[in-house]
């Protein structure tokens, strides 16, 4: 069943200017009117989607594999994971583990010629485990994939802990994958896998956002610091789950998990730091827990609202005076933000040109949880932005991944195994 509800914002949002390209212009379109379809149902954990220009949907399970959804609604299953059931071929190094399994997949802009796609996913292959950037070539008729290349074999993971204070195996493992619309190459988001000495270092590729070309190799312009690995985008993140590209600018952001205090949206820079460090002795910092102080000063989370002003920050200017400040903080609080995109078309009204960010409602020591889609109105320099909440034309649910398909119309996949076409009108 279709449903359709009307959202209320308040006048001073409905008199806000829009960002449309490069163009900023006042609205006179007004709040879309959403309907919600439901696309799929039922699966497993729908991790992420890309489309074709003609609707097919190549879809990830975390802990089922790659598979692809004809226009016809057809589902051609594709690449499964290990033990995972429905898939005519597994790969027997492909693992689900905590946050880690198949995460992110895109499409390679000249896939009508290369047939490649890319899949984000963990590996035993070399152990304890790692995420790995795959190339897999699509056979036309859509219903195989065949000759599959590991361009980045060396991402972070984090193994099951003997006496770890902090989360399960595959903890903090990122793992969305984009291509830039401008450039054409491949940006991937890494997870600091709950390792203090991850987001700063300069060699090991957790905690970052990788630029690369299909092949794997360091995009041009990366620009990172002398002695840095040159794939490195930019460095100093905690898990970034989401990552997508303004209209006109181009300008690529990352949606942030936080650490129980805050979930942010920052604008990238070339080599830019987002001032993630949770090491231990650091800005003044004592000793902590398996050298980890991504959740001082306590380690337990603040039971008093008033209390997290005293953590650790998610982006440290103190200690790093240039790090890439926060467009949004998700009004210091951490419930799960995971993926993000850029809404385009006439066809949003005021919503043109504004970002939508995912959360899956975690909620921790007391934290106010949310299983929310939010629009944001970012301002041009991405210094700031003002949030409004959607109210779900469809049930809410642990949302994992937005994407704009083809059609204009907005797609969120869910925790829960459902994917839902929101159409505006």
């Amino acid at each position: 069943m279709t449903r359709r509800i009307r959202f209320v914002l308040p006048s001073a949002l409905l008199a806000s200017f829009v960002l449309s390209g490069s163009a900023v212009a006042q609205s006179a379109g007004g709040v879309p009117v959403l309907s919600s379809t439901a696309v799929m149902a039922g699966r497993d954990l729908t991790w992420d989607m890309a489309f074709l220009p003609d609707g097919t949907m190549f879809f990830t399970e975390k802990c089922g594999g790659l598979s692809v959804r004809l226009p016809d609604g057809k589902v051609n299953a594709l690449l499964g994971v290990k033990d995972s059931k429905g898939f005519p071929e597994t790969a027997a190094d492909l693992f689900c583990s905590g946050q880690a399994g198949m995460n992110g997949v895109a499409i390679d802009p000249d896939f009508a010629a290369n047939r490649y796609i890319y899949v984000y996913s963990a590996s035993s292959m070399t152990a304890p485990g790692t995420n790995r950037v795959l190339r897999l070539t699509v056979s036309p008729d859509l219903t195989k994939v065949s000759n599959r290349q590991d361009i980045v074999t060396d991402i972070a993971y984090k193994p099951a802990p003997s006496n770890h204070p902090f989360g399960d195996a595959g903890a903090h493992n990122g793992g969305r994958l984009r291509f830039g619309p401008a450039d054409g190459f491949l940006y991937v988001t890494t997870g600091d896998t709950h390792n203090g000495e991850v987001p700063q270092s300069p060699t090991r590729m957790g905690g970052k956002v990788l630029r690369i070309d299909r092949d794997g190799k360091a995009a041009p312009g990366n620009n990172p610091p002398q002695g840095f690995d040159a794939r490195v985008f930019t460095y100093g993140h905690r898990n970034p789950q989401g990552i997508c590209f303004r209209p006109g600018t181009n300008q690529p952001y990352t949606a942030e998990n936080g650490p129980w205090h805050s979930d942010e949206v920052t604008a990238l820079t070339a080599g830019g730091n987002g001032g993630w460090d949770p090491r231990p002795n650091v800005g003044g910092r004592s000793d902590c827990p398996d050298n980890y102080c991504g959740y001082s000063p306590n380690q337990m989370g603040a039971m008093d609202p008033k209390e997290r002003s005293v953590f650790m920050p998610m982006t440290d200017t103190k200690t790093y005076p240039d790090a890439m400040k926060p467009a949004w903080n998700n009004d210091q609080l951490s419930q799960g933000m995971s993926s993000c995109a850029f809404l385009n078309g006439a066809q949003w009204k005021d919503w043109n040109g504004r970002m939508v960010v995912t959360f899956m409602g975690i909620g921790i020591h007391g934290t106010p949880v949310g299983n929310r889609l939010d629009v944001l109105d970012i301002t041009p320099d991405g210094s700031s932005a003002t949030r409004t909440t959607v109210s779900l034309p469809m049930p809410a649910g642990r949302f994992r991944s937005v994407v704009q398909g083809p059609d204009g119309n907005m797609y969120v996949a869910t925790d829960q195994g459902d994917i839902y076409l929101l159409k505006p009108n």
